[in-house]
């Protein structure tokens, strides 16, 4: 998976790094792809990694805000809970069906995302629509800062004000944990991106993706 070569914060002060970098990742046979914002990005650093053999392929953008800053939406069909300890296979199978994995590593989400169940500072949710279970998102807490780690819902029960719902419910219990800051991120211009500014958040920087011709 990209995210697992994925080489973040280049500046022009690794300049002279990148093809050490590069050899690297082919020793290992490894596609790789290197992420930049912009107060690290300038000319000479894009231009050395066009001449490399790269092009930018995607923007990704990361957000914030105060969790008093967050807007509240309400539709009565919504319900947002917490996760019970039992319903791992229920979160995994929303999580595969959400976000297009493959149903048959069902189990391997479901395993992966139950070890942080009980671990200090995680919250997973689930969103139900007129009772039904369709949406799920996560909560990471530590130091005062709450991350809006992950949130997918399913197809078909999209445009329906869930997703929103489950980006104010996590401010709403970063703020009931004395929380100063939350945080979060989502593909440029995405549907996720807009609800997170209706809900409250603000752009922070916007990061390019560059990865190999």
């Amino acid at each position: 998976m990209a995210q697992f070569n994925t080489v973040k914060g280049l500046s022009l002060s690794e300049l002279d790094c990148i093809d050490e970098i590069i050899d690297f990742y082919t020793s290992k046979n490894r596609k790789l792809q290197f992420e930049s914002i912009p107060t690290k990005a300038d000319h000479d650093l894009m231009r050395s990694l066009s001449l490399k053999g790269f092009y930018q392929s995607d923007f990704h953008t990361s957000f914030f805000c105060k969790p008093s800053d967050r807007t509240s939406s309400h539709n009565e069909a919504i319900n947002i809970r917490e996760l019970g300890a039992d319903e791992f296979d229920l979160y995994a199978e929303i999580h595969c069906r959400g976000t297009g994995l493959p149903i048959a590593g069902k189990d391997h989400v479901a395993g992966n995302n139950k070890i942080l169940y009980n671990r200090k500072g995680w919250k997973f949710y689930l969103a139900l629509i007129n009772n039904t279970p369709a949406g799920v998102g996560v909560l990471f807490l530590k130091d005062g800062i709450a991350s809006l780690t992950f949130a997918t819902t399913l197809h078909v029960c999209r445009n329906s004000g869930l997703q929103r719902a489950l980006i104010e419910r996590r401010i709403s219990d970063a703020m009931n944990n004395d929380c100063r800051l939350v945080v979060s991120q989502a593909a440029y211009v995405s549907t996720s991106h807009r609800n997170m500014e209706r809900s409250g958040m603000r752009i922070g920087y916007t990061r390019a993706t560059w990865v190999q011709s």
